[in-house]
């Protein structure tokens, strides 16, 4: 199967490194493809320093970040694809997009905590 999505991850990040593990543990379709934007070697759609900042994904050629991008992500896997569409629908996008900008807030606190 070819790969539908593009997710750029931190590698330099317990919390993405676990989420992202079980992202593949998942993805049994291998839908995603996952680059990990701290690789020198990598290629980036946009500013490295931007794509670690806030999390990324391409599908169909459209470059989302934040809940977008999770959303696109999830949309990607079988199992999550309904969280995907609804995070998706533009009613309830700014929702989730609220939720991830309070998880950023908290995430170097998180991260300390799974170092």
């Amino acid at each position: 199967m070819t790969q539908q999505v593009t997710v750029w991850f931190d590698s330099a990040c317990p919390l993405c490194i676990r989420e992202i593990a079980m992202m593949r543990r998942l993805d049994r379709r291998g839908a995603i493809r996952f680059v990990d934007a701290c690789d020198p070697s990598s290629s980036c759609p946009i500013d490295r320093a931007d794509i670690l900042a806030r999390f990324h994904a391409e599908e169909a050629g459209t470059l989302f970040s934040g809940a977008a991008a999770f959303a696109a992500m999830w949309r990607a896997i079988p199992l999550l694809r309904p969280l995907g569409l609804l995070a998706g629908w533009a009613p309830a996008t700014p929702i989730f997009e609220r939720a991830y900008t309070a998880f950023l807030r908290i995430r170097p606190r998180l991260q300390r905590l799974f170092q």
